[in-house]
């Protein structure tokens, strides 16, 4: 399997410390890889807080696509740090980039990758990416012309 480019984590501007649960173990005392994926959405809704992208208290779009690499075995009852930064922007789809790193060591649990489409409720379809939200997150993230590491789509 083929690694996949997270950015470094100064290019990783949004920073969401979290507490994982002592039930978040597993029978192999490590903290069980569904759990990674709740950590990234804690960071994804405290990103789309900080930059006004909710609507009313929904996501206004949806994940398609995630890859995790799970780079060390992580632990219950401690605090993480997810670092997230938006990488590409394309017409009616973004991309994310995130790493959890354990607070106390600095070491680093898994990185990842997602792509995120923005979805209409009531056609329960994709629809193109509004002005506003794509504002948001250039402004954000500091990108030219919505792309940080690829072409705007």
């Amino acid at each position: 399997m083929s690694a996949f480019p997270v950015p470094d984590s100064s290019k990783l501007r949004f920073r969401r410390r979290v507490f994982t649960r002592w039930s978040d173990e597993d029978n192999q005392n490590v903290l069980n890889n569904a759990v990674y994926m709740t950590l990234f959405e804690e960071a994804r809704l405290g990103w789309a807080r900080e930059l006004g992208l909710l609507s009313g208290n929904h996501f206004p779009f949806l994940l398609a696509e995630t890859h995790v690499r799970f780079v060390a075995p992580g632990k219950g009852g401690v605090e993480v740090e997810v670092e997230l930064g938006t990488t590409r922007l394309g017409s009616s789809s973004f991309e994310q980039a995130y790493r959890v790193r354990e607070l106390a060591t600095g070491a680093i649990w898994a990185e990842a990758r997602a792509r995120l489409v923005c979805y209409d409720p009531a056609t329960k379809k994709s629809r193109p990416m509004e002005p506003q939200f794509r504002g948001a997150i250039v402004a954000f993230e500091g990108l030219v012309d919505g792309a940080a590491d690829g072409p705007a789509a």
